[in-house]
């Protein structure tokens, strides 16, 4: 169950007991709680794709519940052109929510359709908290099968917004 990203936040505060035992699911059990990176993901080429240009980006795919679920966690830096894209085999609800649970750089997260349409963009801070129930959650607003997650600033800064598209390949990264 992909439990990092996909409950709403009222729901988990509905049962502070699950969301204590969730916290330390996340954790992993260690005493220090703190988050080892992934093992090596798969890496993409993608871009960003606007009415004037196309910014390419290195994107890390999570496709299974497990990749997801770890995320960006532990993470102490990106590159800027770098990110992660979270997949997902059926599309999510608005009250889809992702969390910055043991995740230690702000982020933006993008929310996308299935054609790769940007429906909404968040800004992310992480949360210090060691208790997975004190973080807060960010809700989708949209419905979205899939979200890229970049350092923080990055949308903006590339003047990328709603209804942009990411495209993934190399080939789509053509200069408009």
């Amino acid at each position: 169950m992909d439990l990092q990203n996909r409950l709403p936040a009222a729901q988990l505060m509905r049962n502070y007991g699950t969301a204590l035992c969730l916290a330390a699911m996340l954790a992993g059990c260690s005493g220090s709680g703190a988050v080892e990176p992934p093992a090596s993901l798969p890496v993409h080429v993608a871009c960003f794709v606007t009415d004037a240009k196309s910014v390419k980006v290195k994107l890390e795919v999570a496709d299974t519940a497990q990749e997801r679920r770890k995320g960006l966690m532990g993470r102490e830096s990106l590159a800027a052109d770098a990110g992660m894209l979270f997949q997902y085999q059926q599309q999510r609800g608005p009250n889809y929510s992702f969390w910055m649970y043991q995740t230690l750089i702000p982020l933006d997260i993008a929310y996308l359709d299935e054609k790769g349409t940007i429906g909404n963009i968040r800004q992310m801070e992480p949360c210090e908290s060691t208790n997975g129930a004190r973080c807060p959650s960010y809700p989708a607003e949209v419905e979205f099968i899939s979200a890229v997650e970049m350092n923080i600033g990055f949308f903006k800064a590339n003047g990328i917004g709603l209804g942009d598209r990411l495209l993934l390949g190399a080939n789509n990264c053509t200069n408009r």
